[in-house]
């Protein structure tokens, strides 16, 4: 099984439709997207769409909670910066409607899939113990063993941080996947994850944008 992984798209429609070529092209059957969907970014509603389209397995992240769950008009903005976050919201809100913004509300804060070599996959935003707190690779093993908490799974696959890495504590290997939409200037993060009954192979993407993706003739 090839598994296409990513996260943090936070609303870059054009970056979300180059990343989902690139895991088309490559041969991924299957599409999971680690939370932070449509906020705050410049096409919400389009990036819904491409993900549905896709079929991908999709967890809550802290941002999709906020859009689904905030009211911009009774927040209150002290700085520029909180003020267009605000705007922000507000424009989000409104493009997506509120038959999204309940699905948004439901999405799971996990999902977990076995794998071929009898162990199990995790899906989370964050860390399994506490989805509103991102692994980052400088944090120690012990700090992360804490996060992953009693029954994390063998692969934990995650976003949050924007910052990709693949590590292993303990006997879990943990593969944040980045950002597709706050990645690198110019770049978008991606994971290819393929499963077999031998084990797990994983590669890191940093996909530049505005490049054409030659993907495989249909048939």
């Amino acid at each position: 099984m090839r598994l296409f992984c990513i996260s943090d798209i936070h609303g870059h429609a054009k970056a979300l439709d180059r990343v989902l070529a690139v895991g088309r092209a490559r041969g991924c059957t299957k599409v999971l997207v680690a939370g932070d969907l449509c906020f705050p970014g410049p096409e919400p509603l389009l990036t819904w769409k491409l993900i549905t389209a896709s079929h991908a397995h999709c967890v809550q992240g802290l941002a999709d909670r906020a859009v689904a769950v905030l009211d911009a008009d009774r927040l209150q903005a002290s700085t520029d910066h909180e003020r267009e976050r605000i705007d922000a919201l507000r424009r989000c809100r409104s493009e997506l409607g509120q038959v999204i913004l309940a699905r948004l509300e439901r999405l799971p804060k996990t999902f977990r899939m076995a794998t071929e070599d009898g162990g199990e996959l995790l899906l989370v935003h964050g860390a399994p113990e506490d989805p509103t707190v991102s692994m980052t690779l400088d944090m120690p093993d012990a700090e992360l063993a804490e996060l992953l908490g009693d029954e994390p799974a063998e692969v934990v696959v995650c976003g949050g941080s924007h910052g990709p890495f693949d590590r292993t504590v303990g006997t879990t290997r943990i593969v944040n996947v980045g950002s597709v939409g706050e990645g690198p200037e110019g770049f978008a993060h991606a994971t290819v994850i393929v499963t077999s009954p031998a084990g797990i192979e994983v590669e890191q993407l940093l996909i530049p944008l505005g490049m054409a993706v030659q993907e495989p003739e249909a048939g």
